[in-house]
Order: structure tokens, then C-alpha cells, then sequence
């Protein structure tokens, strides 16, 4: 890494997040408070926010997003009160602001905090409001950002047609979208028809988790059955890429340095083709994959092979709390295991601001005003 392009200057850098789950971003310090607070039973008995940190980031990180998911009963648990999702929603803002983000889209699925009585209305009213305060602390600190929600609908539940609803009734408030996540086997996003053909007769945007821990017929189901505008994590697209010969390789370091030293010498099948030529954005999470097991390193992460390749790709956290990481370490990472450098940190980030679930005036608005001039600065003084 050159000695200029260093984890401060990155830091420094504004940075657009398009994946980032509200539950899965929970300070461990506030988890700890609020579980005290409702007498949920944690994992940990050391009572130390640094035993529980450490405990989130080691369950997680077992190769397995089944049980990457069961982190997810804890925090899930401290939100369950218009006052804690106001908090946590004000934290999460506050916490990308600190860490450059400009704009982001924190997801969350109103359908899992019920279990105190709130409605599904109140759930979405209260991360509203959490949001808008978060953002005026951040402008009042000089931190601007702006942070609008995406409702998630559970795969294997039935209530995606409700959460549906509700995004279209709350997107002049802050809410820009519609998510379903859960685990991919076993629940495709076909079940969920009704709610996908609600948001398109509204006009709505809406992502799918899709290509994270199933295959090629995922990405193809959320995109030419459901109609996705954006995929979730899309990793597994690079199945349909193939070396020169027509073979696929199951050596991602050998694709991603094919990609970089000769990017025609890679074929592409018709749907790794298709999403390329429409430039369907790829919310791809590094971290969060190497945890799942998606990918075997952040170096053989497909996020390089499939820059390379003038894909749609887009930089998130996923989980800050699970995967212990933020927007300036998935970008430090990159740098030094992966070799990307200062121009591909603002393509990647000009993607995900052309990408964003946002009006277009607002986008330009971002990228024009905000992202080229900063990157245009450290450029000036950057010498690799």
C-alpha cells in the first residue's frame, strides 16, 4: 500500500453505503445497557462491553450464515420499544457519520420488533424519527449525511406483502425501499410475488438478497422472475464467468488475476452477461462474506475480478457489529490484501451513489458536490 493511501487519509474519504443491516450495527455498549434495562439474558457473563464485542465477532465468524444469523437474536431482542429503535436508529447515524459516510440505507424488517406491542407503523415511525435526529447531530458536528431505510421482509416468513405496503405508505418519509432477507435456500423470492408486483405498480425500488450463500439461480430468480433493481450481496454471479478455455474456475485468486491482467481472457456466461450490460448494482460486503464462507479471503474476494470486469459494484459493511468492521476498514482491506487504490475506492463509491434508492437530483447533487471534490483533493496529494 503506498504510504500516502494510509487507513487516516481513507478515513477521511466520503464513503456511500447501500447494505447495512439497523440490527446488525447495535453499539455493544448500548446492547449491553438496554439487555440490563429488559432483563434479556446475553451470551456473556463478563458483563464488559469488550467480552461482548469479541463474542458477536466470533460467533459470526464460522463460515456459516445460519449461524452468522443467530447473533442476530441479541440485538434483536433491545429492540423492541419506540425508545430503543429511536436510539439505536440516532446511534447508527451518528456512527456512519463519524466514519465519512455521506449517504447511506440502514434495512431493518419492521415484522421482528413486535414482541412489545408496537405496531408495524409505530416500529417504522420510530426508526424514522431516530434517523431524522441522528442526521441533525451529525450536520450540527459537521458531519453531514444523509440516511434513509429500507424495510426488509423475512423470506420465510409471510408478511411481505404488509412490509411492501408499508414502504410505499412511508417513502416520502425516509423510508426508500423494499429488502427480503433470510437464509436463501430453501425460500426464493418467488414466494414473495405479491409484495414485488405491489412496490413495481407504485413505482417503488426495491433490493433482494440474492447470490450470497445460493448459487446462479437466486440472482436469476430475483432479477427476471421478481424485477430487482439492486441484488444483495450478487457474489456468486462469478460462477458464470469462466477462464479463456470455457472452463469455470473454483480458484477465485486466479480469477481475480485474470480479471486485472486481462480482463477479455475471461468469458462470461448469459446471465453474469445480462447483469453487466443492464449494470445491475452488486452490494457486495467483503467482511461479512469471508465470514459466511461466500469467499475464502478478502484478497480472492470476487469484488476485484468483478471491478475489473466494469461491473456495477458497490462497497458495504453488511453487519458493523457482527463483522467488527466499518466502511474505512472494508476499504483499508481492499488496499492492502486486494490492491485497489485511490481511484477505485471513488469509482466504487460514485457506483453506489448513482445507485442509491434516492432521486436523481439528490444523487447528482451528492456525487458533484461532495464525492469527486473530496477524492479530486486527496488526489492532489496523493502520490502512489
Amino acid at each position: 500500500m503506498s504510504a500516502s493511501l494510509t487507513r487516516e487519509v481513507i478515513h477521511g474519504l466520503p464513503k456511500v453505503l447501500l447494505h447495512d443491516h439497523l440490527d446488525g450495527g447495535v453499539r455493544p455498549a448500548t446492547v449491553l445497557e438496554l439487555a440490563a434495562e429488559i432483563g434479556h439474558e446475553l451470551p456473556v457473563t463478563d458483563g464488559t462491553v469488550e467480552g461482548l464485542a469479541e463474542w458477536f465477532r466470533a460467533s459470526a465468524d464460522s463460515g456459516s450464515l445460519v449461524r452468522y444469523l443467530e447473533t442476530f437474536e441479541h440485538t434483536v431482542a433491545v429492540m423492541q420499544t419506540r425508545e430503543h429503535l429511536f436510539r439505536v436508529a440516532k446511534e447508527c447515524v451518528l456512527d456512519l457519520a463519524a466514519d465519512g459516510v455521506v449517504y447511506a440505507e440502514s434495512r431493518y424488517a419492521p415484522e421482528q420488533h413486535l414482541e412489545r406491542g408496537l405496531t408495524l407503523e409505530e416500529v417504522v415511525e420510530a426508526v424514522n424519527a431516530g434517523l431524522r435526529a441522528g442526521e441533525a447531530e451529525a450536520a450540527a458536528a459537521g458531519r453531514p449525511v444523509v440516511v434513509r431505510s429500507l424495510l426488509t421482509a423475512m423470506r420465510h416468513a409471510a408478511r411481505s406483502l404488509e412490509i411492501a405496503e408499508l414502504a410505499v405508505r412511508y417513502r416520502d418519509e425516509g423510508v426508500a425501499g423494499f429488502d427480503i432477507a433470510g437464509a436463501e435456500a430453501g425460500f426464493p423470492p418467488s414466494r414473495h410475488l405479491a409484495a414485488f408486483e405491489h412496490l413495481k405498480a407504485h413505482n417503488a425500488h426495491f433490493t433482494i438478497h440474492a447470490g450470497e450463500a445460493f448459487g446462479l439461480p437466486s440472482i436469476w430468480e430475483a432479477l427476471q422472475v421478481c424485477g430487482a433493481d439492486r441484488l444483495g450481496h450478487g457474489v456468486r454471479v462469478v460462477d458464470d464467468i469462466a477462464l479463456g478455455d470455457g472452463t469455470v474456475t473454483d480458484d477465485p485468486e486466479a480469477a481475480n488475476r485474470a480479471a486485472v491482467e486481462d480482463p477479455s481472457s475471461l468469458r462470461l456466461g448469459r446471465l453474469a452477461a445480462y447483469v453487466r450490460d443492464t449494470r445491475v448494482p452488486l452490494e457486495m460486503c467483503p467482511h461479512s462474506n469471508v465470514q459466511t464462507g461466500a469467499a475464502p479471503s478478502i484478497a480472492a474476494h470476487p469484488i476485484t475480478a468483478l471491478a475489473r470486469l466494469r461491473y456495477r459494484v458497490t462497497l458495504n459493511t453488511d453487519n458493523r457489529l457482527m463483522s467488527d468492521t466499518s466502511m474505512t476498514k472494508e476499504m483499508t482491506a481492499l488496499v492492502e490484501q486486494a490492491g485497489w487504490g485511490l481511484d477505485d475506492l471513488r469509482w466504487v463509491t460514485t457506483n453506489a451513489m448513482k445507485s442509491a434508492f434516492l432521486p436523481f437530483d439528490e444523487r447528482l447533487e451528492l456525487i458533484e458536490g461532495t464525492i469527486k471534490p473530496a477524492y479530486a483533493r486527496a488526489a492532489e496529494g496523493f502520490h502512489p
